[in-house]
């Protein structure tokens, strides 16, 4: 996306403290995140921590769209551990102001493209299930719904239902056929 007015970039540790104040505006805008506008329960300590150990990794990832060094998005990719180790939980999020722009999509390569490059086999991600425009992007990509989580969001007394979807992906040697 050589004309796009965002950078898509590799989180770092020195991000912290910028990635915070993101989950808190993006939980306060959106009720499609497990967390409102009291952001994640880490501080900034944690939360370099984590970074830092995303920025070198081949099993984790978080990834930023950027405008003028501010976030505008981000995405993340985690292995599964043990006997799930195939399989990476894939996350995206985008301030309200820049659907449409192409962030998302850009994103959404960017992870596709490292799970590829180190090994998972497969993609989930919960959903939910009236977030149509989430749903269609996933879909473009090839996720395919697996099934409904009743209740698996209660917001002021009401059952928010989930979706579960899916992406397999071609193991090394079978990428030459698909």
């Amino acid at each position: 996306m050589r004309n796009s007015p965002f950078e898509i970039v590799r989180a770092q540790a020195d991000d912290a403290a910028a990635l915070l104040e993101y989950l808190k505006f993006i939980g306060g805008e959106t009720d499609n995140l497990s967390f409102g506008p009291e952001g994640v329960p880490l501080d900034e300590e944690a939360e370099r921590r984590y970074l830092a150990m995303q920025a070198e990794s081949h099993d984790h990832i978080q990834l930023f769209a950027k405008v003028n060094g501010e976030i505008i998005g981000t995405a993340s990719l985690n292995r599964k551990g043990g006997r799930a180790r195939h399989r990476g939980e894939f996350g995206i999020s985008l301030k309200r102001a820049w659907w449409g722009c192409g962030a998302s999509s850009a994103l959404t390569e960017a992870i596709l493209a490292f799970a590829r490059e180190n090994g998972f086999a497969q993609l989930d991600l919960e959903v939910r299930s009236d977030n149509t425009r989430a749903i269609r992007l996933y879909e473009r990509y090839g996720f395919r719904k697996l099934c409904t989580f009743p209740a698996f969001f209660r917001m002021g007394g009401r059952d928010i239902d989930f979706d579960l979807m899916v992406l397999p992906l071609p193991e090394a040697g079978e990428r030459g056929n698909a």
